[in-house]
């Protein structure tokens, strides 16, 4: 039996003000830290076999208070997708002994373009809450120079289908630290929801939400922990 773990970042210090970060890398809030350590408390006995992480901060932070309080002795290991970087990463440990971690840019937040760090309140007296409303919860109506759910799901969606679900079948429990509307593709596509209910799906910081799937890949069942 298979499982997949996934968790969005603990609330950012722009979730904290308000803003739209979409691509800006902020960091976690004080909340955000201890919801990420919450987080670590309700999985540190689960062992991992493969992390997948997005490259932003506040998804790396996350993951990293996660595995401050598991008991796995095995030694978390980070590969990127950085050529430079990844023709130079190999070893020749025991990589039973290592818990793989994949950076992927794939795994990012929807990018918001013109509305990055504008304050949600004052964007809705300038443009109205019906025309931010449809750009923060249509599945494809972008916002000025950004991105729609619809295009955050054709990139993230393929790289679960190639890295995440690969090792799904394979039998392997594996968490993903990402984002809210990168989370959501991954949801819409696990769970089979549609492009009309996802936008109103919400995945809350820093709570785990575990899936457990058969040898068919067949979702037996999900849970909020």
């Amino acid at each position: 039996m298979s499982k997949l773990i996934l968790v969005r970042h603990g609330q950012s210090q722009w979730n904290l003000e308000n803003r739209f970060t979409g691509w800006m890398d902020v960091p976690l809030s004080k909340k955000g830290i201890d919801e990420a350590i919450s987080a670590g408390k309700k999985l540190k006995d689960i062992e991992f076999d493969k992390i997948y992480v997005s490259h932003m901060l506040r998804a790396v932070q996350t993951l990293h208070y996660i595995l401050i309080e598991s008991n796995s002795k095995k030694v978390p290991i980070i590969y990127h997708e950085d050529k430079r970087i990844n023709e130079r990463e190999h070893h020749t440990g025991d990589s039973n002994n290592e818990i793989p971690i994949f950076m992927s840019v794939d795994l990012a937040e929807r990018y918001y373009g013109d509305l990055q760090g504008l304050n949600k309140q004052k964007t809705r007296e300038k443009y109205g809450d019906e025309q931010v409303h449809l750009w923060r919860r249509s599945y494809d109506i972008n916002p000025p120079g950004g991105e729609s759910l619809k295009d955050t799901c054709e990139r993230t969606t393929p790289y679960f289908k190639k890295h995440i679900l690969k090792d799904l079948k394979q039998g392997r429990t594996v968490l993903v630290s990402a984002h809210g509307n990168s989370l959501r593709a991954i949801t819409m596509f696990v769970e089979d929801i549609s492009s009309q209910k996802i936008p109103n799906v919400e995945i809350p910081t820093g709570v785990p939400i575990f899936y457990n799937f058969d040898e068919k890949m067949n979702l037996i069942n999900k849970n909020i922990l």
